[in-house]
């Protein structure tokens, strides 16, 4: 996508989305790490599910440490890879009572030494709950940079050094949560809605349907 055109794009996006933000429920820095790490190959909505069970039972690290592997299991059965994704997060609790007072750290460093966090974990932390300038490169981020010309790259990695370096500083907070909605509601893997689009003539996509211009 030429550079010019990537302030168009953002604006409408943000037109489009007025209020972006994640779909995962949240009401602590440790909630959303939580949220977070369970979301990994499950959708926002299961894990939704099982954090309104679990939280109101355990939601700081102290709670979820004295609760168990077992205990942890129990309420996160619906969402994938549970047993991984419980032992985690008992330890990751562990880990944050021992070496960060029972606080989630802000350094990515930091977050990402901890069972179960990687670098997009980590990047949606830092961005949600911090407000720093951080790209999370999921599914939905990866296909929409690469199909629309935006930031293309082999790699997240890659992909997140392009957002990074070519989204405008204006957009570079909500960048992140633009991207992923109009990935999951709009420019969606197997059948994309052009016709809906906002920045459908801004896009560089060859295989999309031939449509009307939006209003600038």
């Amino acid at each position: 996508m030429q550079t010019q055109k990537i302030e168009t794009f953002f604006a409408r996006l943000a037109a489009a989305i007025p209020s972006p933000k994640t779909e995962l429920n949240y009401s602590t820095p440790y909630e959303l790490l939580v949220a977070v790490a369970l979301s990994a190959h499950t959708t926002d909505k299961s894990v939704n599910k099982a954090t309104a069970r679990l939280f109101p039972v355990a939601n700081t690290p102290a709670a979820i440490a004295q609760l168990g592997v077992d205990g942890v299991r129990e309420y996160i059965r619906t969402v994938g890879l549970y047993n991984t994704k419980a032992a985690h997060m008992v330890r990751a609790a562990e880990i944050l009572l021992a070496e960060h007072q029972g606080e989630v750290p802000r350094s990515r460093e930091a977050l990402e030494a901890l069972p179960g966090v990687g670098r997009k974990t980590a990047n949606v932390i830092l961005n949600t709950a911090f407000g720093e300038l951080a790209m999370a490169v999921d599914t939905h981020i990866f296909r929409v940079s690469n199909r629309t010309g935006l930031a293309p790259g082999k790699t997240p990695r890659a992909v997140e050094k392009g957002l990074l370096e070519r989204v405008p500083p204006a957009y570079l907070k909500d960048g992140h949560h633009l991207l992923i909605l109009h990935g999951r509601y709009t420019c969606m893997a197997r059948t994309p809605k052009c016709g809906q689009c906002p920045v459908q003539d801004l896009c560089d996509w060859p295989d999309k349907p031939l449509a009307g211009k939006p209003k600038p």
